[in-house]
């Protein structure tokens, strides 16, 4: 299973040109609100169309402006979950999953909406109506609908994003084993980082229309290689540089002086850090000597169920709240051992978490 994207299409605040191929994985597609995601999933389903390009699938050509091709959305063997369900209001739950299943015999298709059902666990529910079902068991129907044709490709825009916090991470769970055992291909988009790490196995990073990042999630989050692939993937602190040697830099806007692994090249303008990629040394024994470690006071903290972002000051002490360096970000238990030291406390920002980016 293949599909290739090679797509213009002029929009009213920038272009959207994007160029990437999918195969045999679950592809994430990451950026801020704007950035294309969306519109890149309603050119491949059919409901929009590019100003030009092509569009692939196998062997199949769903879009191509050149020659004149343009499938509708019926015949692409395309399956789509929006945000906010679009479900058929005047139609049962067995209704809607059976909707786009054409040429199938009565028995054929309440086979497969009885399979569908099972899948998402609603097998008692296919004779209600949408308005009688959770928010979490419509994005369920709506999964059920988009697979019971059986697609090559399913396409999930933002599909927990309507969702309390509970509903997403049940959802997410179903999501995650019916994609285990889905034989076409997957795109996902999600503006919540976590969530496409968890679902997804590859990332499209996208800014302003453009692909500015893809591959392997590991590598792009290790190295995103840009300040702005690195902001759009969640890295909360970076500085910019002055380059001293090959290997040291001063974090002009940390005020201290850093070793890093990799090597500093005239294109590289900041230094990133992971605010859980910081570390705070539990021993006096740990500081003599070692690179990349400082003198830290807190300013401020942010409390979330399971963990702290704790607001550092390096070297000398805050003047106001505004007065920070870094963020940090602990679990609660590791804050509560540290919470009542004296201050200074010691951090360290190891070599290997540090990332050289160009702008």
């Amino acid at each position: 299973m293949k599909l290739i994207v090679e797509i213009q299409k002029q929009l009213p605040h920038y272009d959207l040109d994007i160029s990437f191929t999918v195969e045999g994985e679950t592809l994430g597609l990451l950026g801020s609100s704007g950035s294309g995601k969306s519109m890149t999933l309603r050119c491949i389903a059919g409901i929009e169309t590019p100003t030009q390009g092509t569009i692939a699938l196998n062997d199949r050509i769903l879009y191509d402006s050149h020659k004149g091709i343009n499938l509708p959305s019926r015949d692409r063997k395309v399956g789509f979950v929006f945000q906010h369900y679009a479900l058929f209001p005047h139609m049962t739950v067995a209704q809607n999953i059976a909707y786009g299943l054409r040429g199938l015999s009565k028995s054929a298709t309440h086979q497969r909406v009885t399979e569908q059902l099972k899948q998402v666990q609603l097998l008692e529910l296919g004779d209600r109506y949408p308005h009688q079902l959770s928010g979490g068991q419509q994005q369920r129907v709506a999964l059920a609908r988009a697979l019971a044709t059986e697609p090559d490709v399913l396409l999930l825009d933002e599909p927990f994003s309507a969702l309390d916090t509970h509903l997403r991470s049940e959802l997410e769970k179903q999501l995650i084993t019916t994609l285990s055992s889905y034989r076409g291909l997957t795109l996902f988009v999600s503006h919540n980082l976590e969530e496409a790490y968890r679902v997804c196995q590859k990332l499209l990073v996208l800014d302003q229309g453009k692909v500015v990042a893809a591959g392997d999630k590991q590598v792009i989050f290790d190295r995103p290689g840009t300040l702005a692939v690195a902001q759009l993937t969640g890295c909360k602190n970076y500085s910019r540089i002055q380059h001293i040697n090959r290997y040291t830099v001063r974090a002009l806007d940390w005020s201290c002086i850093l070793q890093t692994v990799d090597s500093v090249l005239p294109v590289h303008t900041h230094i990133g850090i992971r605010a859980h990629q910081i570390t705070f040394l539990d021993t006096l024994d740990q500081i003599p000597d070692q690179p990349n470690t400082f003198p830290a006071w807190v300013v401020w903290t942010s409390e979330t169920p399971h963990r702290m972002t704790v607001y550092l000051k390096l070297r000398e002490p805050p003047i106001d709240l505004d007065d920070y360096h870094l963020q940090a970000e602990v679990f609660k238990e590791k804050w509560e051992r540290l919470k009542n030291r004296p201050m200074p406390w010691f951090i360290y920002l190891n070599s290997d978490r540090l990332t050289l980016l160009q702008p």
